[in-house]
């Protein structure tokens, strides 16, 4: 005769019910349906948020507009990379330049003067942004060249100042002047805008404007001319004849003590 189930007897059979039934959905209903539906659930989320990311950004579509004009203007009126196409006419562009700052710093090479200037060859021609330098050498007062300096790198297209290095003088003409000069050296570098053809450097090629500096109204007393001290490169001769007969030979550079 069969035993009657006990209490304890249904409550182990309801336990091994609830765990045949856990069972079965971890294995047959949970990676089969549900899983992939709340997948598709999180995938629907991200598409949500993305999309009013994108409808916020398409809201500042006519600020943002706005905005790129401006700069666009703002650029096009101060450019930085170099008007030329190529990299001879970009160094014959750098050298009128700078002379022309050496020019406005020290008008008739008074006070300052361009020694040497020479283009520099391009270490890395694969760069992205094709460079050019000249390397310069001035003599020039203290307030001379950081008039100069401040034009070449103030001016527009930009300009780069490299490998400064700056070297006292001393020559006097009288025992009343200080006979203060500087000699200095460095690289003068530009860059060229990448992809720009000969025919669009030629079409968009304006005059550069290179802004005077203030002027100090002195003249450094210690650059004036000697007859045959250092400075004598760097002033100019009393009477017209000898000036243009000093314009038309070498610089001479002068030794320095160490």
């Amino acid at each position: 005769m069969a035993m009657p189930p006990t209490r304890r007897d249904r409550w182990l059979a309801l336990g091994l019910l609830l765990v045949a039934l856990v069972l079965a959905y971890l294995l047959l209903v949970h990676p089969w349906f549900t899983r992939p539906l709340l997948d598709i659930n999180q995938g629907i989320t991200e598409v949500q948020d993305r999309q009013l990311r994108v409808d916020a950004q398409l809201q500042q579509r006519d600020a943002v507009n706005k905005r790129l004009q401006q700069v666009q203007a703002a650029l096009a009126g101060r450019p930085g990379f170099l008007r030329e196409a190529t990299a001879e006419s970009a160094a014959a562009a750098l050298s009128s330049r700078l002379q022309d700052a050496v020019a406005s710093a020290s008008p008739g090479n008074r006070s300052c003067t361009i020694s040497n200037r020479s283009p520099l060859t391009d270490n890395s021609p694969d760069a992205a942004f094709p460079r050019v330098a000249l390397q310069v050498r001035l003599r020039c007062g203290v307030p001379e060249m950081a008039a100069v300096l401040h034009t070449l790198e103030t001016g527009s297209p930009r300009l780069f100042v490299g490998n400064l290095n700056l070297l006292a003088q001393r020559f006097q003409q009288s025992p009343n002047e200080s006979g203060l000069g500087l000699d200095v050296s460095f690289e003068l570098v530009g860059y060229l805008q990448p992809g720009l053809t000969p025919d669009v450097a030629a079409a968009a090629a304006v005059p550069p404007s290179v802004p005077a500096p203030e002027p100090s109204g002195l003249e450094p007393a210690g650059l004036q001319p000697t007859a045959d001290g250092p400075g004598a490169a760097m002033g100019a001769p009393a009477d017209p004849a000898a000036a243009d007969a000093a314009a038309s030979e070498p610089v001479q550079e002068a030794p320095h003590e160490n």
